[in-house]
């Protein structure tokens, strides 16, 4: 997975990058099926404008903006934002796989008269 952070009107130095990339990475906890994750950092007006574009596998794009005075403050609310995208679609794609099974059920038919739980040991 790679990370690529960019900077308009701006430079970034090197303990900011640090940290980008440390909240950048721990995107990778939530959902580790992460393809390339780029953050650009526009730093005009006062304000950090901060957008987060993240790539899954099977062309799934994830993007969040935000806007703050602080930098740092404007990467954490953009990454809370991919956060909570991100979960979403994790229970929606794990919702799919399960069929909405109950608990303990493995099976996908039943037996369908008395003689045939029988013989299966089913009661």
């Amino acid at each position: 997975m790679q990370i690529k952070i960019s900077a308009r009107h701006g430079h970034l130095n090197d303990a900011t990058r640090g940290f980008i990339e440390e909240k950048a990475s721990k995107l990778l906890h939530i959902f580790e099926r992460l393809t390339m994750i780029e953050v650009t950092v526009d730093t005009s007006n006062h304000q950090a404008n901060v957008e987060v574009l993240v790539s899954a596998e099977h062309k799934h794009d994830f993007v969040a903006h935000e806007t703050h005075p602080e930098l740092m403050t404007a990467v954490e609310g953009a990454i809370a934002k991919l956060e909570q995208q991100l979960r979403r679609y994790k229970e929606k794609v794990q919702k799919g796989h399960r069929r909405d099974r109950k608990p303990g059920e493995r099976g996908t038919e039943e037996p369908t008269t008395p003689t045939e739980a029988d013989e299966q040991g089913v009661e």
